[in-house]
């Protein structure tokens, strides 16, 4: 794609972490990710919505390496180390090892990487997610999802990276810790300077954290803007049915800040 591929470059040159072009994924004779494009700028907050089956988890997973692309282009800034939080926290956690030990071995795999790590040791992680040094002995059966997503995002914040994709990180747990874990990425963001790429189900989860939003249906994108044009005018039917059937989280976030 060789128009597609210096627009990209382009972007990239302009402050974009990451650029993605005309991106097409396929498995077998279906095509899951119909021709995407989209970028996310430094220190923004992107979110990609859509139910399942849409495509969203497709396009995380082509961007760290775990789906190959059929078509298009992914171009990442040269010091923008990348790092995925999956939906199944306490499952992507190894459940023979206590958090110290993941932590441990996260920042001993992310020596010599690209990214200036945000801490250097099991603690200093913890203390930037929220959690205290009493979980360090223990093992993921013996937290709570909310905590096992804390550890999962620090372990991620491990090698330093400049942005987060985060595939489905709250879809597990009750609306007050769904708010609590966004906030934490709304705070790490700021606080870290980080970019993130917010994968979701439904618009009320991204409604007062992301910058942007992409609504994806059937592999394509079928509404894009910031994210108050998006809620307050948008452009598909689609994207209006998916506002009519979720509820309304702001409240639970303003209160768990």
């Amino acid at each position: 794609m060789g128009d597609g591929g210096k627009r990209e470059s382009a972007d990239v040159g302009r402050g974009a972490l990451l650029s993605v072009s005309g991106l097409r994924v396929r498995y077998g004779s279906f095509e899951a990710v119909r021709g995407v494009s989209f970028s996310l700028a430094e220190g923004e907050i992107l979110g990609i919505v859509g139910e399942s089956g849409s495509g969203k988890s497709t396009v995380a997973r082509a961007l760290v390496g775990l789906a190959a692309p059929s078509a298009g282009t992914v171009e990442r800034a040269p010091d923008a180390a990348m790092q995925m939080i999956f939906q199944d926290a306490t499952g992507s956690l190894n459940p023979r090892m206590t958090v110290r030990q993941t932590l441990a071995e996260a920042l001993a795999c992310g020596r010599g990487g690209a990214g200036t790590r945000p801490a250097d040791t099991p603690e200093g992680l913890l203390s930037l997610v929220g959690l205290s040094e009493a979980v360090l002995g223990q093992y993921p059966r013996e937290m709570s999802g909310g905590q096992c997503q804390r550890i999962s995002v620090a372990r991620a914040l491990a090698c330093g990276p400049k942005v987060l994709i985060a595939d489905e990180p709250v879809s597990a747990l009750d609306v007050s810790v769904q708010a609590r874990v966004l906030n934490l990425l709304r705070d790490l963001r700021r606080g870290l300077g980080l970019s993130i790429l917010l994968i979701a189900h439904d618009l009320a989860v991204v409604k007062n954290v992301c910058d942007r939003i992409c609504v994806m249906e059937r592999g394509v994108f079928v509404d894009e803007g910031p994210a108050e044009e998006v809620f307050a005018a948008p452009r598909s039917d689609y994207t209006r049915r998916l506002l009519a059937a979720v509820p309304d989280v702001a409240r639970e976030l303003s209160a768990a800040r």
